[in-house]
């Protein structure tokens, strides 16, 4: 498991998107991020429930978890204690679920990845009121207005919106909230990411996309959250972020890549030469070892 290092300072601004965001984004880059989402949320059902598979393992080793302030702040503002009943979609290896389930409060957790399934099972067995149900949202028996808080931690794009919006709002109780949590890509700093990208543009040159600053990554969650609203389904939407730090070395970062969808995709012969260039230049060049930021924030919605 990685951890920020103590000491960081997180940032959870609140602010209320209900009627409008500032710096909107535009409708192009609205319509690039709708794209994105389909390009997954297409896939097959039999596709998406083994995708990471390959790679289940690695994710739950080198994936960074949720800052603490955080899931303090999404606590807060939807007003979860022990007698509230949460739904978690795509629960992953229990990512995300580990930071509710001190709650103690009735939680359960769909994952489809029998892998990801088995992973989590066993990270929350220290947790009696989790339960973990080996499924897909869109196979799940509906139980309707039965959820105080449906949760989903980078998985909701991974569902139609045409299923994931409507059914999440009825799976909730009235006033209830949908809670969704994003771990932006972890990336070095602009400065090692062009000393990179030449070996990208080289092996890889899909995956050579310019360098995403805080304002980039700071546009795409809100467009995820006019998402949200765009959706008919719910309203007052409040977000926040946080930005972390993390070091990781060189074996660390290649596993940390081979977790993430482009390079799953990748031919396996251009995934080992770019990976083998990859390690070349990092333990050469900046002594086996990368420092890594990334953005984690929430969008809280509350059931129309």
């Amino acid at each position: 498991m990685i951890s920020p290092k103590s000491g960081w300072v997180n940032r959870c601004p609140r602010y209320p998107l209900s009627k409008s965001l500032p710096g909107s984004l535009s409708q192009v880059d609205c319509n690039d991020l709708k794209q994105s989402i389909r390009h997954y949320s297409s896939k097959s059902l039999a596709q998406r429930k083994t995708w990471y598979s390959p790679a289940a393992t690695a994710y739950d080793a080198v994936r960074p978890r949720y800052p603490q302030a955080l899931i303090r702040e999404v606590v807060a503002i939807a007003h979860l204690t022990h007698t509230s009943t949460l739904l978690e979609i795509g629960c992953g290896p229990a990512t995300a679920t580990l930071a509710f389930a001190p709650l103690d409060c009735p939680m359960h957790c769909l994952e489809p990845n029998p892998d990801f399934y088995e992973l989590a099972c066993r990270n929350c067995q220290p947790y009696p009121n989790v339960t973990i149900q080996n499924t897909s949202f869109e196979e799940w028996s509906l139980e309707p207005s039965q959820f105080d808080a449906v949760i989903a931690a980078t998985s909701f794009h991974w569902i139609s919106p045409e299923i994931a919006y409507p059914k999440a709002a009825q799976a909730l109780r009235e006033n209830g909230h949908l809670i969704l949590l994003w771990n932006k890509e972890l990336q070095p700093t602009e400065e090692v990411w062009q000393r990179l990208s030449g070996i990208y543009h080289e092996h890889a040159p899909a995956l050579a996309k310019p360098y995403e600053t805080e304002d980039i990554q700071s546009n795409i969650l809100q467009g995820l959250g006019q998402l949200v609203l765009e959706s008919g389904q719910f309203k007052d939407l409040i977000a926040g972020q946080a930005k972390s730090e993390v070091v990781y070395t060189t074996d660390q970062y290649l596993t940390l890549l081979n977790t993430y969808s482009p390079y799953l995709e990748l031919e396996p012969s251009t995934k080992t030469a770019l990976f083998a260039e990859l390690r070349n230049t990092i333990d050469a060049d900046f002594d086996g070892q990368l420092q890594l930021s990334y953005t984690s924030a929430f969008h809280i919605a509350q059931r129309r």
